[in-house]
């Protein structure tokens, strides 16, 4: 059974942090790259960071340096520590799984691209003031 659910959301000003959570069945957190991604209003959906199986992470270059991922693996839950919040990081923020994997840069790496995911969960809605 494939669930991916997402809390932590909220409205905070800029400069302050927030950690998203998103549970997962086991299957999703063993298997395939995980992911956040978010959308903007009137944006298209972008890949904010990318997790592999083991351990190694990708990051936008926007969010470089104050986001950062991480997996508790007794909990089959990632995280999302998100640190000196922009209002440009307005989004509705979602978990993805069941990513594949590229060749990039002369190795392999999680894709950011957001199609390249099987599965995501309903999102949850940061808004920065």
């Amino acid at each position: 059974h494939v669930q991916l659910v997402e809390s932590g959301g909220g409205s905070v000003q800029a400069g302050g942090s927030l950690r998203l959570s998103c549970a997962a069945s086991r299957y999703m957190y063993d298997n395939g790259c995980m992911g956040w991604f978010r959308q903007a209003p009137g944006k298209e959906r972008e890949g904010v960071a990318t997790i592999d199986t083991d351990g190694s992470t990708r990051y936008a270059d926007s969010v470089k340096g104050r986001f950062t991922l991480s997996k508790d693996n007794a909990k089959n839950t990632l995280y999302l520590q998100m640190n000196s919040l922009k209002p440009e990081d307005t989004a509705m923020y979602y978990c993805a799984a069941d990513g594949v994997r590229l060749w990039i840069g002369g190795g392999v790496m999680c894709s950011r691209v957001d199609g390249d995911y099987n599965y995501r969960g309903q999102g949850t809605q940061v808004t920065v003031s």
